[in-house]
């Protein structure tokens, strides 16, 4: 079975895309700079097991408050 190089890059850019879609999505509510995380969610998409666990921590990531104090 041959493994082509260009569909294995473009099946890992569309996993990154999808975490980072994700991740951004997940921190809206959590975080103060959802684009931010979204972008980390991007980068750690790169590698899938990684890009996970990152959606794991920020799906039992604590909500902020609406008035400022933590």
């Amino acid at each position: 079975m041959n493994i082509n190089a260009t569909l294995t890059g473009e099946l890992l850019i569309l996993v990154a895309l999808c975490i980072g879609l994700v991740s951004y999505v997940l921190a809206k509510g959590k975080t103060d700079r959802p684009g931010l995380a979204a972008l980390l969610g991007a980068v750690l998409g790169l590698i899938p097991p990684l890009g996970l666990i990152y959606l794991g921590f920020l799906l039992f990531k604590q909500p902020r408050h609406a008035d400022g104090n933590s």
